[in-house]
């Protein structure tokens, strides 16, 4: 629409009737609405214009409709239709700007107590498809309950944005800070929230190697939740985990025994696993090799990579080429079919890089048995060589770890 800003429906019925040289005859077979409705609409009779009515004709108009849906906003102070045209605009590609303004208009009623129209806008959201939609929504139920001194809808609000927002994998510190601010409203939020809140931070926390954090934040989190949940037992998984990374492995060891009688069927398989993972991380090499080659055969799919991972691992601080290629000629056999989780794609990464430590290994061995001049001394250098160049490769695996059944230590 060219020239001036429409500032009412009555405006917007008039501006395009004339730009359009519409009848309102015409108008009515291209919107459906009846001929006396479009007149009373446009002259300003209308006290309480249908929603029906308003989406039809901006409908009919999809360069005006959300100039049009905006002017309906000012005027319409009906909780129930906000709701409709909230629906509406949710569920309209091309009118997802207007959702916030929405939401916004919802929350400014003077005639509907603040905490209904945030229980019904918080309980709405919830049924909303798209995540960027939630996160806009959640967002205004903050900051309007801030303004308004309502901390219990703070708290839901920041939680339920924070569940979202930590699927990014590209922004694990920036939402993990949104998440630490939650600690200042556990107190509003229910028993299963509290409990869902700690543990899903605690992989967060693993996430991006605050090792110490996760552990305290598991701690919070255990005595909340009395039945061994699934999230329960990934969560005191993560703890150990956290435990091996910071080289405390007399506290993984004796975790691993509460961890081993959780009721929960991924807890016997992970707790072997992370078991002889722990050996590997001692040196324990004569005990960690064995089990590990055994489990490579026994366990799962989804947890045979991460064996790999330590097997190559432990072959090239011995030096062992011959076990390096034969574990690599069986990548197939342990390849992730579908690597959706951090865990899975850092173990990827990993094997990506050892798989470039092997080339890089063998290419500089191959230079120096042609040349005569292996010896103990240079090999050592070659593996120094090797492990600066190949450092540099992969580098983002590193940064992705935790969500899953085994975090390696």
């Amino acid at each position: 629409m060219v020239g001036v800003k429409l500032k009412t429906i009555s405006d917007i019925i008039f501006q395009l009737r004339k730009e359009k040289n519409l009848t309102y005859a015409e108008l009515e077979e291209l919107t459906g609405v009846s001929k006396s409705v479009l007149n009373r609409i446009e002259r300003g009779e209308t006290k309480r214009l249908e929603f029906k009515n308003l989406k039809a004709i901006a409908t009919a108009f999809p360069a005006q409709y959300s100039e049009i849906m905006e002017c309906y906003l000012e005027e319409e102070n009906r909780i129930n239709t906000l709701f409709e045209v909230l629906e509406e605009v949710t569920t309209c590609e091309e009118s997802f700007l207007l959702v916030p303004k929405v939401g916004a208009r919802i929350l400014e009623l003077h005639t509907v107590k603040t905490e209904e129209s945030l229980q019904r806008l918080f309980d709405f959201t919830r049924t909303v498809n798209h995540d960027s939609l939630k996160i806009s929504l959640y967002a205004i139920i903050i900051k309007y309950s801030r303004e308004r001194g309502v901390p219990y809808y703070v708290a839901k609000g920041l939680l339920q944005k924070y569940l979202i927002e930590r699927n990014d994998f590209e922004k694990l510190e920036e939402s993990f800070q949104s998440g630490q601010e939650i600690l200042h409203y556990t107190n509003f939020l229910s028993r299963e929230e509290k409990t869902t809140y700690y543990f899903r931070m605690v992989l967060h926390a693993y996430n991006i190697k605050r090792f110490k954090e996760s552990i305290q934040l598991c701690e919070e989190g255990l005595p909340l939740e009395k039945e061994d949940t699934e999230l329960k037992a990934r969560a005191y998984l993560t703890m150990i985990n956290s435990y091996s990374q910071l080289k405390d492995y007399d506290a993984v060891e004796k975790h691993l025994d509460t961890f081993e009688n959780m009721k929960n069927d991924f807890v016997i398989e992970s707790a072997k696993i992370t078991r002889a993972l722990t050996k590997a991380r001692k040196k324990e090499f004569d005990i960690a090799i064995p089990l590990l080659k055994k489990y490579m055969d026994e366990v799962s799919l989804d947890n045979k990579i991460h064996i790999a991972d330590e097997l190559l691992e432990i072959y090239f601080q011995l030096g062992d080429f011959k076990s390096i290629e034969e574990i690599l000629e069986r990548e197939k056999e342990f390849l992730p079919k579908q690597p959706l989780t951090p865990q899975k794609l850092a173990s990827i990464g990993k094997l990506q890089r050892y798989k470039g430590y092997y080339q890089l290994s063998i290419g500089l061995l191959g230079q120096q048995v042609k040349s005569k001049k292996i010896t103990a001394d240079n090999l050592a250098e070659m593996f120094h060589e090797v492990g600066l160049i190949a450092s540099r490769l992969n580098h983002q695996s590193d940064q992705l770890v935790g969500e899953d059944v085994i975090g390696r230590g």
